[in-house]
């Protein structure tokens, strides 16, 4: 096992409480719906599931990347985001943590460029949360690009950035799955 893989499995116990009261505080009048094991979703997203169906099944597959290893998510609300044009809300509550997801099979710059729109999804669900600043993206990398690239790039996109989350990425080639803190990447910067 990878020194830098982090177990997922730890946060099992209390991801339920955590998830629940998370999204209930973001999304007080919404019902959760159990879907399978450790997945819940909001019921009016629900209708995403027979509207779009392939988006439906790749959101699912991705989340199952995680559920599989012990983690507890809620599919939060597809909801723009206010004063945002096009603009949605982050996918779901992962373990009490607010998680925007992104599969990716292009290149460093479509890494970049999405985790910078994931990143963004997720600041302003928390923005004006009292309860919570913290946020994280997860990526699902179809392509070829190395673990220190990676972790490169998104330092690089970082750089002026100062929220407490992590980057979950998800190898698909290799099925390894690696959790790096923001302030870890952050501190690569400049190291050469």
């Amino acid at each position: 096992m990878p020194t830098e893989q982090r177990c997922l499995n730890d946060k099992a116990p209390t991801g339920c409480q955590k998830s629940l009261a998370l999204a209930s505080a973001l999304f007080p009048h919404e019902q959760w719906i159990f879907k399978e094991a450790n997945i819940w979703v909001a019921k009016s997203r629900l209708v995403e599931e027979e509207r779009e169906p392939k988006k439906w099944e790749r959101e699912m597959s991705q989340v199952r990347i995680l559920t599989e290893r012990g983690s507890v998510a809620y599919f939060l609300p597809e909801r723009s985001m206010q004063g945002e044009n096009g603009n949605l809300c982050a996918d779901l509550v992962l373990n009490g943590e607010v998680v925007e997801m992104k599969t990716i099979s292009g290149t460093r710059t479509t890494l970049g460029g999405k985790f910078k729109h994931g990143y963004k999804q997720g600041a302003l669900l928390v923005k004006n949360c009292t309860f919570t600043r913290k946020h994280s993206v997860f990526i699902r990398l179809l392509s070829d690009i190395s673990i220190g690239s990676v972790k490169a790039k998104i330092a690089g996109e970082l750089k002026y950035r100062h929220d407490e989350g992590a980057l979950i990425c998800y190898f698909e080639k290799t099925g390894e799955l690696y959790i790096w803190p923001y302030d870890e990447l952050r501190s690569i910067i400049g190291k050469k």
